[in-house]
């Protein structure tokens, strides 16, 4: 038992995760029911994950900032850059796929008891009320706007405190991102609880019927992460971006794709991000951003489903329209985290740009949420990635504007 322990052990986590995965995969087609205790593993990693979360960027925030020093550079605004250049070209892609492969609905019930946005200033409204939100409420809803804004703004309180006070605030950092790495050691028993209760709960029939818009939706996904994003790496960094981009879905994207939590992602996220060697002040701080702002995900979902629906209903759409519903989308995927449902819900948003009633626009939701389960994987997958891949971009940017070389760990 010990020689297998150990062996277990000398193998990689991404190599350990795959193998979780091909044992709930397995046990979740052979013995269902049997098999059915394992979904409190992924239950537990999952809630041990955002259990974590918020305290983590908290005080990760709020030390990073506190004791930064006058003339270091953090590097956020390409960061933020990157981050809405991503999501709104991700916008235009889905729109474009979906002219090429016009895909239409067949409606279904599910949304009844849901209340989308009204318009993109009440989304904005919602971003901006998050900011201002009552610290502990932000801790214990997992509003990361409103926790980063309390950690920046205490944080430059505490720029001036004794060396004493700081050091308590950076010990309980460092507590709290070991805290971190014990429970990332246990994401291929999470993996395998998570994969087995999708495929035991769901199957894959339910899909079927939805094949072609899967099709769209998965394939812009894939598209971007494989094709857009490495463009945008290469024109900053000048060099390969295939490397770091692999890296970045395996180790972050194959566990988003599984817990299907931006925020339950970020623990993972902030570890890669060590991994690479990348600042600590300035991925302390877009880390937790860009799981609120940085939806090319969600983008491409409200642009897909929008333009699925006007097919449907055979509302002609020219250019112009096009363009302003990839704004739209754009705009609107920023504020989905503010959102109770997500990125499905600004859909009727987006939809009101056609004129779609809301009744109407509530039937996509509907199908929105029976795809769900192969979408919001997807989609998770590919925002949180994008997340450490635009970090490391902008880090590995600026050391090639100063003349060093661009070292990416593998």
């Amino acid at each position: 038992m010990s020689n297998l322990m150990n062996k277990w052990n000398q193998l990689s986590l991404v190599k350990q995760i795959i193998i979780g995965l091909f044992i709930g995969i397995i046990l979740a087609v052979t013995i269902p029911e049997a098999a059915k205790p394992i979904t409190i593993f992924g239950a537990l990693f999952v809630g041990a994950l955002k259990a974590i979360a918020p305290m983590m960027v908290f005080f990760l925030v709020m030390s990073a900032i506190s004791q930064h020093k006058s003339g270091h550079q953090t590097n956020m605004k390409p960061i933020i850059f990157l981050y809405l250049l991503g999501t709104f070209v991700s916008a235009l892609v889905a729109v474009v796929v979906s002219f090429m492969f016009p895909v239409t609905l067949t409606f279904a019930a599910g949304a009844e008891n849901v209340t989308p946005p009204g318009g993109v200033v009440e989304v904005l409204k919602a971003l901006l009320m998050n900011v201002v939100d009552n610290p502990i409420k932000a801790l214990f809803n997992a509003n990361y706007i409103g926790i980063l804004s309390w950690a920046l703004i205490l944080g430059f309180a505490l720029k001036d405190a004794p060396d004493s006070t700081k050091t308590i605030i950076s010990n309980f950092s460092e507590a709290l991102t070991k805290i971190v790495r014990w429970v990332i050691k246990f994401a291929p028993l999470g993996i395998m609880g998570l994969v087995f209760d999708s495929i035991a709960t769901s199957g894959i029939k339910v899909l079927l019927g939805y094949g072609q818009l899967l099709a769209v939706l998965i394939g812009c996904m894939v598209f971007i992460a494989l094709v857009v994003n490495p463009i945008i790496v290469y024109l900053n960094i000048r060099k390969n971006p295939y490397p770091l981009v692999f890296k970045c879905l395996r180790e972050s994207g194959i566990t988003a794709f599984f817990t299907r939590s931006s925020a339950a992602n970020i623990p993972v996220n902030m570890s890669l991000c060590e991994n690479l060697g990348l600042d600590k002040d300035t991925y302390s701080v877009s880390i937790p951003l860009g799981a609120t702002i940085n939806m090319a995900g969600a983008a491409v979902t409200i642009s897909v489903m929008t333009l699925a629906a006007v097919n449907t209903l055979g509302i002609e759409v020219d250019m112009a329209t096009a363009l302003i519903l990839s704004v739209l989308a754009a705009v609107s995927a920023c504020g989905a985290s503010g959102v109770a449902g997500g990125s499905l819900l600004l859909i009727p948003l987006a939809a009101s740009l056609f004129g779609i009633p809301n009744d109407m626009a509530m039937q996509i939701v509907g199908v929105g949420f029976i795809v769900g389960v192969l979408q919001d994987s997807f989609e998770t997958a590919l925002n949180s990635s994008t997340d450490v891949l635009f970090t490391a971009t902008a880090e590995f940017a600026k050391l090639r504007k100063e003349g060093k070389e661009i070292v990416i760990k593998r």
